[in-house]
């Protein structure tokens, strides 16, 4: 059943047209993606659709049952309310009918009231009524939803009491959100919903969209969250909206092959133009009135021809290319015993790794934990407390900072670039510019005047021309649009130096990196493979195989299954022989303290050939507990390994 259609809507500002004549239906219980460059006109459409802003033609149907619910960037709460009291505003009319029971009930419990009366006879029909519809609507169990969906958002209990105005902008947005989720609308619109959640809600989000009992429509950078939630994929291009049956994955892939397609039937197009048009000038060459007739007959044939505009599409991402000027030593960055704390706060203590050559690692914890001040460490912009990072032969460090600390906020673009690299030539600085999507007199802006996009955007070309062989990226892809971040990840797969990136991007973790370290609070832990690998690792039940499966062929996986179970095989028998040597080294070194206790007995010390027998057992079974320690020792080795 349709819940939601667009019939030819259109939006103009002034000269520039956001929406042309958009079209699309959406059905009950539909997930949907809506993607697009920015300011393509997505948070327009949804604005449009609940009528916070009109639009100029065109018809929108919603049947009049059915609600729409909308997170705005107006998050529209009582900044003197509690958290919890905010939240259970939602449920206002529960709470209604939860004050009309209580009434009735002292009503009818009152001394005066006359049980044979028709009054005692309504209030008991009224409350039967009431306290149905107060059970169907679950308002028992409004306030333990209400706490869940709090908890889940990362709004910790001891916030509850806490009032709006002493949130954060982030918190107050989960307050919003998880207003909204309680509302349960028909149609769940989500502009950014992930912003400000950290994994934990991110996942807690995912897995309540997922099991929604409505239609939502998101849109959202994060492709990940996309891939797992969304169904449908509408992509608002060019003023216009093009569907795709799959969610963000299917609709890269898709879109690809619609685009390769069309370029075809442009060019057979082209070249059937062609061919008619050279007809038609040798029919013409000829002064003959046949001649003349055919070449008019092609004319016919190539008007009606329903001519194909080239296929366009929205392209114009950053174009990013990393290469590393020298060749770096194989050990390029050595980690020993680090340890950091600002005050009483232990950020990390006798941290240790080692990063090669080529590889690509991501660094990932709660805020807090010190990903950062790691990062600045082995830049030199901090000194650690104790131990010391050592970088390899021939490294030389290019390092992203988030905060875009390296720009000048009184420079212009193209000085704020041609001061770090003056041997360049005006044409090569506005090329480099021009291919970072800084264009005519873009470039003569001041970088404090630059959003949060495009100083990403200059901090990245400044890296990309450093050509450095060891990449240090601390969030990368924040502020990034879809094309830029695709873009920003093909060029660091084809990057032949090494990558150490921090990052809450999980599709950027799955589809660039592939190891994983993981800063908490017990300390560092090392995953051999891309973020499916370590979600799936971190959920499996204890001694469950998991394997890194991204570019295997099924031959590979299938072989490294079977390496593992015969590893696990022998880790199990390991283990196993490994409790049974203790207990036997346990029994000898008994038996041994028995013998020597027999050897301070006077009948025994004054019986020289029983002495001797003892001795001589004794030192049998100090050999064979030697043995035994040295088998012990080879088995712990193996069982720690594993």
């Amino acid at each position: 059943m349709i819940i939601l259609s667009l019939n030819n809507i259109s939006k103009v500002y002034g000269t520039d047209i956001i929406l042309k004549d958009i079209n699309f239906s959406v059905n009950e219980n539909e997930k949907i993606g809506l993607v697009g460059i920015n300011g393509a006109g997505k948070t327009t459409l949804f604005k449009i659709l609940c009528q916070e802003i009109s639009y100029d033609s065109g018809s929108i149907y919603v049947p009049s049952d059915k609600k729409i619910g909308y997170l705005s960037q107006n998050l529209d709460l009582d900044m003197d309310c509690t958290v919890f009291q905010e939240t259970m505003k939602v449920f206002k009319s529960v709470k209604d009918m939860e004050l009309r029971l209580r009434e009735i009930e002292i009503i009818i419990s009152s001394p005066e009231m006359d049980y044979a009366s028709n009054q005692h006879k309504n209030l008991l029909k009224e409350y039967g009524h009431i306290q149905e519809e107060y059970e169907r609507v679950n308002g028992y169990g409004s306030e333990s939803f209400a706490r869940g969906i709090l908890i889940g958002l990362g709004i910790s209990t001891i916030d509850f009491d806490k009032e709006i105005k002493y949130l954060s902008g982030g918190q107050k947005t989960r307050v919003a959100l998880a207003k909204l989720l309680l509302k349960n609308p028909d149609i769940l619109l989500l502009d950014e919903p992930t912003n400000h959640l950290d994994l934990n809600a991110i996942n807690f989000l995912e897995n309540f969209l997922k099991d929604y009992k409505g239609t939502i429509i998101v849109i959202s950078h994060d492709r990940y969250f996309l891939d797992v939630v969304t169904n449908k994929t509408l992509e608002l291009t060019r003023g216009i909206v093009e569907e795709y049956g799959g969610n963000y994955s299917y609709f890269i892939s898709e879109r690809e092959k619609r685009y390769q397609q069309r370029i075809q039937e442009f060019e057979n197009q082209q070249k059937e133009i062609e061919r008619l048009e050279e007809i038609i000038k040798n029919f013409r060459a000829n002064t003959r009135e046949k001649s003349n007739k055919q070449a008019a007959s092609r004319e016919k044939a190539l008007d009606k021809i329903e001519r194909i505009d080239k296929p366009g599409i929205d392209n114009r991402g950053t174009r990013i290319s990393f290469e590393a000027k020298i060749k770096s030593g194989n050990d390029v960055l050595m980690i020993e015993n680090l340890s950091k704390s600002f005050g009483d706060n232990q950020l990390f203590q006798n941290l240790s790794f080692l990063i090669r050559r080529g590889e690509r690692v991501a660094l990932i914890g709660e805020n807090g934990k010190g990903k950062t001040t790691l990062f600045r460490i082995i830049c030199g912009l901090v000194e650690g407390d104790g131990g010391h990072p050592r970088l390899g032969r021939n490294v030389f460090v290019g390092y992203y900072d988030q905060e875009q600390r390296d720009l000048s906020s009184e420079k212009t673009v193209i000085d704020e670039l041609w001061d770090e690299y003056p041997d360049m030539t005006t044409t090569e600085v506005r090329t480099y510019l021009g291919s970072f999507l800084f264009t005519g007199d873009d470039v003569f802006k001041k970088v404090s005047s630059l959003s949060g996009g495009e100083k990403c955007r200059l901090s990245l070309l400044k890296l990309m021309l450093s050509k450095s062989n060891l990449l240090l990226l601390d969030e990368p892809t924040n502020h990034l649009d879809m094309l830029s971040r695709e873009a920003l990840e093909n060029a660091l797969l084809h990057y032949e130096g090494t990558l150490f990136v921090i990052s809450h991007d999980r599709y950027f973790l799955n589809k660039v990196i592939q190891r994983i370290f993981e800063l908490d609070g017990n300390g560092f832990t090392d995953y051999l493979g891309n973020f499916e690998y370590y979600q799936n690792k971190k959920n499996a039940p204890e001694n469950e195989i998991v394997i890194n499966t991204a570019g295997k062929t099924k031959t590979e996986i299938k072989e490294e299954r079977k390496k593992l179970r015969e590893i696990q095989e022998k880790r199990k028998q390991s283990e196993k022989d490994l409790a049974a040597i203790e207990k036997e080294i346990e029994k000898t070194e008994n038996s041994i303290k028995d013998l020597e206790n027999l050897m301070c007995l006077e009948e025994v010390y004054s019986n020289s050939q029983k002495s001797a027998e003892i001795s001589k057992d004794i030192t049998n079974l100090k050999e064979s507990l030697s043995a035994l320690y040295d088998n012990w020792d080879q088995l712990s080795s193996i069982v720690e390994e594993d």
